[in-house]
């Protein structure tokens, strides 16, 4: 597995290199903007996936027994925490799992809670369902953050909060929460009767000397309580099969959550996606470790580019994820200002901050999860353009 090889990803149909234009971007920029990586992913999942192939007829599929024990083993081995099959309600991803989420644990005009800067289909969520968005900001110090746990309460007492959702790890700022923060974020739900959809997706990705907690170690009350949206799509690659394992112990919650989901006639998921992610969960643990290295690597990369050569650019610390936020506020430049620099002089395309909310203004998010010649010329780019 050589990570520094460069694969052709243009005239595959993908988002990340295939639609600038219809994203209203010039062609021609490096892209580390949409979260998924340019590594090929691990041999077992091309084996098992050329070998259904070879069968030659894909119709209706679930899955047995063998694709929970393949799950359910990694969450044991990895966040020593073990979920029991009839929790499992499979979907073809995160986003519409807690879409539905929202629809089943809330009514129009009930009031949602989200951390921001976050991941911005928690914000599209809730203002497409009709739902009011409550935001109880993330508070920066010693350059990482932390939840503001009065203001939390506060916010949930004010507005009769139903429904809070929590980015576990966060997106875009990079936090492994702690085991004693989710436990006071728990707490503090519980006390007032409110819901939680936590968004795991992240979970594998974390730098060294972090770990992640899953929300349902924490006990029977985090069970009860939450739907815990897992998904294989980050961390092997996989995303594009549409495959995410969503956990739901409280059987009413569950049955709201089915009832929802069926109106929608979703029934059956992809069959590629139910290979990629037994083999991944099975044979995919020595390629992770791998890419997580690299990809520490190319963080460290980048912390030192900047600190050498552009100062002013200020890396937030990280404890997970493979995606960077970075502070140009000292540029003094407004959120469209500082995309049109990067887009049009950088030639480089971003997540731009203000898309997480407005603590993201003068903010954004790059997606570092590519071979070391693409990382080096886009902060050659980079600094071409912001160089004083």
């Amino acid at each position: 597995m050589d990570l520094n090889q460069v694969i052709n990803r243009k005239n595959t149909n993908s988002k990340k290199y295939d639609f600038a234009k219809e994203n209203g971007m010039p062609e021609g920029l490096i892209p580390f903007w949409i979260a998924d990586m340019d590594f090929p992913v691990a041999p077992a999942i091309t084996e098992a996936l050329m070998e259904r192939v070879k069968h030659g007829i894909y119709g209706y599929s679930d899955t047995k027994e063998s694709y929970f024990d393949a799950v359910s083993q990694w969450f044991t081995k990895q966040f020593h925490w073990t979920p029991k099959s009839e929790w499992l309600v499979k979907t073809p991803g995160i986003v519409p799992a807690i879409n539905i989420g929202i629809q089943a644990l809330t009514k129009e005009g009930d009031a949602v809670l989200v951390n921001r800067p976050v991941y911005y289909p928690f914000l599209e969520g809730i203002n497409n369902n009709k739902r009011r968005l409550i935001n109880s900001p993330l508070i920066k110090k010693d350059n990482h953050y932390e939840i503001n746990f009065a203001d939390m309460e506060q916010k949930i007492i004010d507005n009769d909060v139903k429904l809070a959702i929590i980015c576990t790890p966060h997106n875009p700022v990079g936090r492994i929460w702690t085991r004693d923060e989710l436990q006071t974020y728990l707490d503090i739900c519980v006390k007032h009767n409110v819901k939680i959809i936590a968004d795991e997706i992240h979970a594998d990705f974390n730098l060294p000397g972090y770990h992640h907690t899953t929300f349902g170690s924490l006990g029977e009350k985090a069970e009860n309580n939450a739907i815990i949206c897992t998904a294989p799509s980050k961390t092997f690659n996989i995303a594009g099969l549409q495959i995410s394992n969503i956990w739901i112990a409280n059987k009413e919650i569950r049955e709201k959550f089915l009832a929802i989901e069926a109106t929608f006639g979703y029934c059956e998921v992809n069959i590629m996606g139910i290979i990629a992610c037994e083999a991944a969960y099975r044979h995919g643990e020595e390629w992770l470790i791998k890419v997580k290295e690299y990809i520490s690597d190319n963080r460290n990369y980048t912390e030192a580019f900047l600190a050498k050569y552009l100062p002013k650019m200020k890396l937030t610390k990280a404890e997970g994820l493979y995606l960077l936020w970075i502070d140009c506020n000292a540029y003094g430049l407004s959120p469209k200002a500082l995309e049109q620099k990067i887009v049009n002089e950088a030639h480089l395309w971003m997540d731009m901050g203000d898309m997480f909310g407005e603590e993201g203004n003068g903010y954004f998010r790059m997606n570092i999860a590519c071979p070391r010649v693409t990382l080096e010329q886009g902060l050659k780019q980079l600094y071409e353009a912001f160089k004083e």
